[in-house]
């Protein structure tokens, strides 16, 4: 669908409650609810939340190691193993 054709006002939203969830739902799309013309809610399939809340984390441990990499706080890979080796012989000899 469309966005211009996903837009539908509040008044449709009240009418056609079932429908749209239906819609929504069956379509994994989204509807961009208006109140006095302008958009104000936006109603989603929850699969397609979650997929965007996913990505969201995503891109935000991407961001992270970005800045982490700038400022230089980052160990070799071999350093990283060695650690995690010496932490689980630890644990073995506990």
């Amino acid at each position: 669908m469309k966005y211009s054709e996903a837009i539908k006002p509040i008044s449709y939203l009240k009418t056609h409650a079932s429908e749209v969830i239906r819609e929504v739902s069956k379509n994994h799309e989204t509807m961009i609810i208006t109140h006095n013309g302008e958009a104000k809610v936006v109603v989603q399939d929850i699969h397609v939340y979650e997929q965007t809340q996913d990505s969201l984390a995503l891109l935000k441990i991407l961001a992270q190691s970005s800045t982490s990499i700038k400022k230089g706080n980052y160990k070799p890979v071999r350093e990283s193993f060695a650690n995690l080796e010496e932490r689980i012989a630890e644990k073995d000899v506990s």
